[in-house]
Order: C-alpha cells, then sequence, then structure tokens
C-alpha cells in the first residue's frame, strides 16, 4: 500500500492524469487531506494507477485513519482501487467522530453530504478518476450515512454498501432513483438491531432496516416485493432483488452480532465488480 505521503515526482507516476496545482504531500494517518468541510486519508495502489475509488465511512467514534489498515482497504488496493477514508468529526455530537444522518430530533453542525462531495471531487483532482467507478461502503452509523446518500444523492457513487446500518426515523417516504446497494446485517446484532431501536425516550429512533429496504425496493421498481431467489452459504444467508425495473439489491444475513462476517469485504468487492461488468 502507497499513501500519499510521496515526492511530487514519484507520486505524478501513478495518476493516468496529474494535477500538478493540487499538493500530493497527504493521505497518511497522521497527516490527512483536508477539504473546507473537513480531513480524509487516502491510499493508492502500488505501481499502477487506480481504476476506480473505493471510499469507506467509519462507525461513531472510531477513526478513518484506522481503517487505512482494514480488510476492505487491504483488498480495494490489491484490487487496483484507491482506498478512502472521509473523517465523519462534530464536536458537539455524544461521539465526536460521527455522521450527520437525517434522524427526527438531530442536529448537527456539518451537512455530511456536502463534505463527502468535497471529498470525492478532491479525490478525483488528485488522481484524475473523473469516471471511474465509486463505491461508497460505511460500518454502522457510517453504513446508516451510506443510506442517506444513496437514497437522497444516488449518482454519488456507482453502488452502495451499507454494514450494519440503516435509515433512522422518520424514514424517508421515496428515494431520489434506483441503485445497486449490498446491505449486511447481524441477526444478533444488539447494537443497531434489524428492527432499530429508540433513544432518549424515544426522541431519537433507529429505523427499521426491513423498513429501509421497503423503501429501496419501490424506488427500483421490484414489483414483485419479494426476492427473484434466495442463497445461503455456510452461515451466511442472502436475499437477492435482481429483477426489478431499476437497479439491484442484495441482503447478506449474518449469525454474528454488530460486526462483518468473515470474508464481508473480498464478497462485497466480487459484488461491486460484478455490477461494473
Amino acid at each position: 500500500m502507497r499513501l500519499f505521503a510521496l515526492p511530487l515526482i514519484a507520486a505524478l507516476s501513478l495518476f493516468a492524469a496529474p494535477v500538478a496545482a493540487q499538493s500530493l504531500n497527504c493521505g497518511d494517518a497522521d497527516t490527512p487531506c483536508t477539504v473546507q468541510s473537513g480531513n480524509y486519508h487516502m491510499a493508492v495502489p502500488d505501481g499502477v494507477a487506480p481504476k476506480g475509488l473505493v471510499i469507506h465511512l467509519h462507525g461513531a467514534g472510531a477513526k478513518a485513519s484506522g481503517l487505512l489498515n482494514s480488510g476492505l482497504a487491504r483488498g480495494a488496493l490489491a484490487r487496483g482501487y484507491a482506498f478512502v477514508a472521509p473523517e465523519g468529526y462534530h464536536p458537539e455530537s455524544r461521539f465526536i467522530r460521527n455522521w450527520s444522518v437525517r434522524a427526527r430530533g438531530s442536529s448537527f453542525e456539518r451537512d455530511d453530504a456536502v463534505f463527502l462531495r468535497e471529498v470525492l471531487a478532491d479525490v478525483q483532482g488528485k488522481t484524475g478518476l473523473a469516471g471511474e467507478p465509486v463505491l461508497l461502503a460505511g460500518f454502522s452509523r457510517g453504513g446508516s450515512m451510506v443510506w442517506d446518500i444513496a437514497c437522497h444523492d444516488p449518482s454519488f457513487a456507482t453502488a452502495y454498501a451499507p454494514l450494519a446500518g440503516a435509515f433512522w426515523d422518520d424514514l424517508p417516504e421515496t428515494c431520489a432513483a434506483p441503485v445497486m446497494l449490498y446491505h449486511t446485517h447481524g441477526w444478533n446484532d444488539r447494537t443497531v438491531p434489524l428492527e432499530g431501536r429508540s433513544f432518549g425516550g424515544g426522541r431519537v429512533v433507529q429505523g427499521d432496516v426491513w423498513a429501509s429496504l421497503k423503501i429501496l425496493r419501490e424506488t427500483n421498481g421490484c414489483d414483485a416485493r419479494q426476492p427473484e431467489r434466495n442463497s445461503y452459504d455456510g452461515e451466511l444467508w442472502f436475499r437477492h432483488w435482481t429483477d426489478c425495473q431499476s437497479g439491484k439489491i442484495e441482503l447478506m444475513l449474518h449469525k454474528g452480532g454488530h460486526g462483518a462476517p468473515s470474508g464481508w469485504a473480498g464478497r462485497m468487492l466480487d459484488w461491486f465488480e460484478a455490477q461494473l461488468s
């Protein structure tokens, strides 16, 4: 893995369309890249120009820099994608590192939909990846932010992969356009249960994953409601909505709790690349 702490001449050799006006000396764990609304970390594959972007949103309270050593980062880099980890930052929130997920009774000092657009534009400027595929993934609170972006700004990414997070109440009535989405959730998740849970005497409520999927099915034109097929792989259970009018929805359930099942990154990247072909 090569981080953006490179001499300018060496760094430019990695890019299909270098932008000399941008500083490339940023991205590692100690030196984040900066945009108007915040910071992000980034790594690019060794010796080749990136063929696309994998962006991963951390969970509440976690550090974006820690994702540079994640299985998803390693998998993305090995396949030739640049890996990007934006920093959710809300100093007045219960968790300083958080995301401005749409939820009844919540307010934030930064609009992360705007921030993520700034990050995407900055990364594309540094790498020259203006039209290449983008995967937006996220865990827990970051997963909920992925659902929000997929629903309200569907052109942001080529595909979406939320893990252990969905909409919060009040749920949107509809989404802006169909998308390709791969949702993963633990059957025994007690932090973000499949049915959601409430906080502060019901003031703030995690949304129901099943209800979130229903909204997206309607947006994608999945008229049959039930999935085209179900499948199993050991302790993993899948539901596949692949015959909708537009877009695709995959649901992967596992027996665990609030986390990713073994092999999640590889499976999800396989799915992402299958959509590109």
